[in-house]
């Protein structure tokens, strides 16, 4: 197989196909029956061989193909399609939320995808043309890859509404001073999340709007299903962050509470010790003429005398509700 090409098949129309190797893959490349070839975008001889084996692309779509950075967008180009999608990034060591694009080039005739970085749904669709499940036309590749991707979005996104539905419970149990952290970071998931998905629930629409003639009806209830599980996804991501708003409030809001208590308790220590202290600093000063200096008894006087201050301070807060 030439290098560039990760994988390939011939599509025989019934959801099967042949894996293609080396000349053959250009040779049906060029033929009317439809082939499929996956390509490694960051292969030096990726552009050369787009150019020599699908000639008639202009250089507008290749560029497209081979774009360093991309967000979800669709544009047709005669009969032909660009597609480019994001799928979560389930590779090993790697967050989620970091998506993973590829890029594709569909007529009624080939299919032309490329990936910078390996994705989880171009091997289950690999396996369904494999097993005899695949699509049955360059129509159904696009609504199949779809479906696949938005199944392994799934558990991403909802995994995301657990986590805040614990953090909501240790809230509860008045468990918030590690949870800022924690919020942050399902809040950003989120965002970046939604960054992809909300232009991928547009790029459907425009799919399911677009003249396209090799689009059958029933592909476009597939795209519209696709369309309802984006929506749903997208509303979930919106929820999740709306929602870590609103928990967030309430961490702020506990802990500036727990704070204003214990300012209030130290408070009120200063205000009991604030005449004691300034008794005895005026008793403690080393001069002459200090009362009871010469009384045996004075200090226990002096005592008695701070413990009634306390008391009658007690009281007086007490009439004035600080405690």
């Amino acid at each position: 197989m030439s290098d560039p090409v990760l994988l390939a098949y011939s599509l025989d129309g019934s959801g099967g196909g042949t894996a293609l190797h080396d000349g053959a893959v250009s040779r049906l490349l060029k033929d009317d029956q439809l082939a499929w070839a996956h390509l490694n975008a960051d292969h030096p001889d990726t552009a050369a061989w787009l150019r020599r084996e699908v000639g008639y692309l202009n250089e507008f779509v290749v560029n497209a193909l081979l774009a360093d950075e991309t967000r979800p967008r669709i544009l047709s180009v005669g009969e032909g399609v660009l597609l480019i999608l994001r799928g979560v990034n389930l590779n090993e060591n790697a967050s989620p939320e970091d998506m993973v694009s590829i890029r594709l080039w569909i007529d009624p005739h080939r299919i032309i995808s490329l990936q910078r970085r390996k994705l989880k749904a171009v091997g289950d669709l690999a396996s369904n043309i494999e097993a005899g499940q695949g699509p049955v036309d360059c129509a159904g590749f696009i609504t199949m890859l779809i479906g696949l991707l938005f199944a392994r979005m799934a558990p991403a996104v909802t995994s995301l509404g657990e986590e805040m539905d614990d953090i909501e419970e240790d809230v509860l149990d008045g468990s918030a001073n590690a949870l800022r952290e924690q919020i942050v970071s399902i809040r950003k998931k989120a965002i970046i999340f939604k960054r992809y998905m909300a232009p991928q629930r547009d790029l459907i629409t425009h799919l399911l709007e677009a003249k396209i003639d090799w689009f059958a009806d029933h592909n476009h209830h597939h795209m519209i299903e696709a369309h309802d599980n984006i929506t749903r996804f997208v509303e979930e991501l919106d929820s999740v962050r709306e929602r870590s708003q609103v928990i967030s409030d309430e961490v702020t809001n506990i802990l500036t509470e727990r704070l204003n208590k214990n300012m209030y308790a130290l408070s009120v220590v200063a205000a009991i010790f604030l005449p004691l202290g300034f008794l005895t600093g005026l008793l403690g000063i080393n001069i002459g003429g200090i009362p009871g200096a010469e009384n045996p008894q004075a200090f226990l006087v002096f005592c008695g005398m701070l413990a009634l201050v306390v008391g009658l301070q007690i009281v007086i807060f007490r009439k004035m509700r600080w405690f």
